[in-house]
């Protein structure tokens, strides 16, 4: 699990010798959700509960294709997070339930050949998948019909019947 501290990676060609420059890898910030239905003061995500994972990516990439690795694996568990409380924790359990692995959510993101595009756009689709298992359901408000429509349903259901009494053999009546 990363714990939001900046990684130091040695490059490709050192092979971990000391040669060569260093790299730093970006620090990860908190996800932060802004406020809406279901969490009315926003949630804020810790980055030590966020877990990336990088693998390579499918598709074109020039000549880093097969040495970048620009595909990212974002993951929370929904069930040790300390972001959600117990009952936001119930709702987006049940309504990701099949996304789920255990109560993990998972998003990957392979869309770019840049590994810093594709880890933003893990977290914006992380953030809106939480944000749309958040939001209630909109209840149902019973409404009851109109008089005017009561009386065309009623005058529909008189020409109808005119209509079947007229196919009617005359004398069975």
């Amino acid at each position: 699990m990363y714990d939001g501290s900046y990684v130091r990676s040695a490059p490709s060609g050192s092979r971990g010798r000391g040669r060569g420059e260093w790299c730093t890898l970006e620090c990860m910030d908190d996800l932060r959700i802004p406020a809406g239905p279901g969490c009315p003061h926003g949630l804020v995500v810790p980055a030590g509960e966020l877990e990336e994972r990088f693998s390579h990516a499918s598709g074109p990439g020039g000549q880093g294709v097969n040495t970048a690795d620009s595909r990212v694996q974002l993951s929370l568990d929904l069930g040790a997070t300390s972001a959600l409380n117990d009952r936001q924790r119930e709702r987006a359990l049940s309504v990701l339930g099949e996304r789920l692995t255990g109560t993990v959510l998972t998003i990957t993101a392979a869309e770019t050949r840049s590994q810093r595009r594709n880890r933003a756009a893990a977290r914006e689709r992380l953030a809106h998948v939480l944000r749309a298992a958040l939001t209630p359901p909109t209840p149902r408000r019973a409404t009851k019909p109109t008089r005017a429509s009561k009386l065309r349903r009623l005058a529909d259901k008189k020409r109808r019947a005119e209509v079947k009494a007229r196919r009617r053999r005359p004398d069975a009546e």
